[in-house]
């Protein structure tokens, strides 16, 4: 699956942050914990408990903090000692209300973290989910990273906490490139190479798994990062302080330890953009989740090392959306359809015996009503063939090539517009009620 759209989170806090403890584990005999894990958008979701209650959190490692939001499926969460906070982050806009909650105790599967610090976005346009296509409740950053060797393995889905005095600790540093990290305030930083029209460029990146770009550069802060000739105006993703854009192109070479990725795709957010978050000292960018992918990625924060081993995605090109258009799940509607009963047997009711077949069963049919979702476009990119066919944003998604959108996970749609062949597109939509047609070409612009 390609990655589809681009979310990243960073987050400043207008009050002081204390120190999580961190995870232990609950029996001391275990030297591993094994947690299946849902890979979207080159984003790690993991299940977590709060107070008792089971939610789905990203696995950040570009935050410290742990945030909540997105309650549209919980029943009833409590949670202890809570006083209201000012919040900033990425994106142009001011703070936002927000609340600060301690005292909770945090499970990941056989983990406890007790007398835990929260803090809660109470803004209900900040949704995650939407972005996603599934519930998502929150980001927990550097608390899950702290005590443990962390293996976040892509491809098999799965991410392990190994006991920093486990075996695996030998085994890993055999088979695995070890690179450096710097742990400052809680984050990973790495040094890498950037090559730029013909020049390398030695740049100092955070590690973040909560950015599914490959990389971010800050163009303004060095003289010798140029953006290159060839580049387009984009949406970048959503921060707490509002949308973030910036300019993407791709660039001749990244380099990190010994491993070289060929013209991969560069994202240059807005100076706007970052207003509000403070920089560690020569930082220049972002390593994301779009390079990350492509290994098994070992953090050993008490160490500070990261390990690389490759995996099957590592020789995957780098493709970014030709179509101008992101796609959000907006919501859900009650979709009626004709589904096939199993042995094509007959099922009669009443109503058919009475000659009333609006229940579809004969032939082995019936008629079942279940929800599905709605997508919308929440950004429409300028000079965009979408733009250019006349799509806007807020327009309901219909069908796609003839086939209702519905009947679509949010990454399946996405992967059409990520395609790698310059297609078309036939995009059916509603504006304002209406049924609209719109035909657009996936074009190559970098």
């Amino acid at each position: 699956m390609k990655k589809i759209i681009l979310f990243f989170f960073l987050f400043g806090f207008a009050t002081p942050v204390f120190s999580q403890q961190g995870f232990e584990f609950i029996k001391n005999n275990s030297s591993r914990i094994t947690i299946p894990f849902q890979l979207i958008n080159n984003l790690v979701f993991i299940p977590v408990q709060v107070n008792g209650v089971e939610l789905l959190f990203l696995l950040d490692s570009g935050v410290q903090e742990t945030i909540l939001f997105g309650f549209e499926d919980v029943k009833e969460l409590n949670l202890n000692h809570v006083e209201k906070i000012s919040i900033q982050g990425l994106g142009g806009n001011e703070a936002v209300e927000g609340l600060k909650s301690s005292g909770n105790v945090l499970l990941i599967d056989k983990m406890q973290a007790e007398n835990y610090l929260l803090y809660l976005i109470l803004d209900p346009s900040f949704n995650l989910s939407n972005y996603v296509g599934v519930t998502v409740n929150g980001i927990i950053g550097s608390a899950a990273f702290r005590n443990h060797l962390v293996a976040i393995d892509y491809d098999k889905k799965k991410v392990n906490f190994y006991q920093s005095d486990s075996k695996y600790v030998k085994r890993i540093q055999k088979k695995y490139s070890s690179i450096p990290l710097s742990i400052e305030q809680g984050k990973p930083y790495v040094n890498s190479i950037v090559n730029i029209k013909e020049e390398e460029v030695p740049v100092k990146l955070l590690v973040d798994s909560g950015n599914s770009d490959a990389v971010w550069l800050f163009d303004q802060l060095s003289s010798k990062i140029e953006i290159p000739e060839k580049y387009f105006e984009d949406y970048l993703g959503q921060g707490l302080s509002g949308a973030v854009e910036g300019k993407r192109a791709r660039i001749d070479a990244f380099e990190i330890a010994n491993f070289q990725f060929r013209s991969p795709i560069v994202a240059f957010p807005n100076i706007h953009s970052l207003k509000n978050i403070s920089l560690q000292p020569n930082r220049l960018g972002s390593l994301g989740g779009e390079i990350l992918k492509r290994f098994t990625v070992v953090f050993d924060y008490k160490g500070e090392k990261m390990y690389l081993k490759k995996n099957k995605m590592y020789r995957k090109p780098f493709t970014y959306n030709k179509s101008g258009i992101e796609i959000w799940h907006s919501g859900v509607q009650l979709v009626k359809q004709l589904v096939a009963i199993p042995d094509n047997s007959i099922v009669l009711h009443a109503e058919d015996v009475k000659g009333d077949n609006s229940r579809g069963n004969n032939l082995g049919y019936k008629i079942k009503m279940s929800l599905k979702p709605v997508y919308e476009i929440g950004y429409v990119r300028a000079n965009s063939t979408a733009a250019q066919s006349g799509l806007k944003t807020g327009d309901v998604l219909v069908s796609i090539d003839g086939k209702e959108c519905y009947n679509y996970s949010l990454e399946e749609i996405n992967a059409l517009l990520w395609s790698e062949n310059e297609v078309w597109v036939v995009l059916r939509i509603l504006r304002e009620g209406q049924p609209m047609d719109f035909k657009f070409h996936l074009k190559n612009v970098l």
